[in-house]
């Protein structure tokens, strides 16, 4: 069994476990911004796959104590690179974390670069080379207090890119932040889905991928540890098949999305184009004032604007309470959602909420809003 650490958005730690736990991973622990878990390679390949709520997962290689730029430099040099990394490979070093020695990153990252390269010089002769757009190579290497524990990252760029969406509106959710409200809000495919302020189209091509059972992952070119020395390409197009294989033909239950600006539809649609979602999911152009409940139940989640980055309060409370008066008069039997990072744009929605979920989008505090609505 294998150490990882996922990291994941703030605040989404126990969803991220609950999801990595159902993936198979042992001895699931949370932390800051992040999930310590075991396992063996195949379940390292299908978090990377699968994993719809984290951003990359981490293989912990050695610690190293690190008081000063001498002592790390020393450290990274003790470890035997040859069986991670070749003269013939490139790579590249993301530094996070710092203290009072070692306060830049860049410069953290200078010195392990260094020490790799001169160990490869006195050996061989020879020194890879650096790449920091597509390194064969990641090297992560987090500093808290006087250590420094150097990981190699298996994801490469974040899986938050899931590689459909290259049309997005105006403050778009991360895909991450999208697939963990739907499991706080316990939405299942079975149960129909709308998004009535949809953009373009995050929360109901996130509902299509999982209710299809479709892997995340399957949109990505290339993971960073399909250069890795140990690299099991049968077992990766054994997990990659199976998981064609699981996908549904048709959804449960209808999804839904709407928006005004036909031009941000065009996007969501393109995005559904991107992933195969365009015949399952139903995209429409309508204010939020002509939207009718399209089923006798369901799960709204939506994302007005809070205020901050787009448009100012006073101008929002109204979209506030036309949310609240449409869910009241046109969606008995449903369940309804709202994220807002404004509490008193929340207070506009004129309904009480049964509930209230702590989150984070990117660094902005927010609040996930649920509203009973009978």
């Amino acid at each position: 069994m294998t150490h990882y650490f996922a990291t994941v958005a703030r605040g989404l730690e126990p969803i991220a476990a609950r999801e990595l736990e159902r993936l198979g991973a042992q001895g699931v622990e949370p932390d800051f911004t992040g999930v310590r878990f075991q396992g063996d390679r195949a379940l390292l390949y299908r978090v990377n796959l699968w994993a719809r709520t984290i951003f990359r997962v981490l293989a912990p290689i050695q610690e190293v104590k690190c008081a000063n730029a001498e002592q790390l430099y020393k450290g990274v040099q003790r470890i035997d690179w040859e069986q991670y990394l070749q003269p013939h490979n490139t790579f590249s070093v993301r530094c996070t974390g710092g203290n009072t020695k070692l306060n830049h990153t860049h410069f953290t990252a200078l010195q392990i670069k260094n020490a790799i390269v001169d160990q490869q010089r006195d050996r061989v002769g020879e020194r890879s080379s650096i790449d920091r757009e597509n390194p064969d190579l990641l090297l992560n290497a987090h500093i808290y207090q006087h250590r420094c524990i150097l990981s190699l990252d298996s994801t490469g760029e974040s899986l938050h890119r899931r590689g459909y969406r290259p049309a997005m509106g105006i403050a778009p959710l991360k895909e991450t932040l999208a697939a963990a409200l739907l499991e706080l809000a316990e939405w299942t495919p079975d149960l129909p889905f709308l998004d009535p302020l949809c953009g373009s189209g995050t929360l109901p091509l996130e509902a299509g991928l999982k209710g299809l059972n479709i892997a995340p992952g399957q949109f990505r070119d290339r993971f960073a540890f399909e250069n890795w020395v140990d690299f099991d390409a049968p077992l990766w197009q054994t997990l990659r098949q199976e998981a064609w294989d699981g996908e549904r033909e048709a959804l449960p239950a209808p999804i839904f999305g709407s928006d005004r600006d036909p031009k941000i539809l065009h996007q969501a649609r393109t995005n559904a184009q991107n992933c195969g979602l365009e015949k399952h999911i139903q995209l429409m152009e309508a204010e939020l004032s002509e939207i009718e409940a399209p089923r006798d139940c369901g799960i709204i989640i939506c994302n007005p604007p809070y205020g901050k980055r787009i448009g100012e309060i006073q101008e929002l409370s109204a979209l506030y309470k036309l949310l609240g008066d449409t869910f009241k008069q046109r969606f008995k039997g449903w369940t309804a959602y709202i994220l807002t990072g404004n509490k008193e744009l929340g207070k506009k929605v004129g309904l009480k909420a049964s509930r209230r979920f702590p989150v984070y989008n990117g660094s902005i505090p927010c609040t996930l809003l649920k509203y009973e609505l009978y």
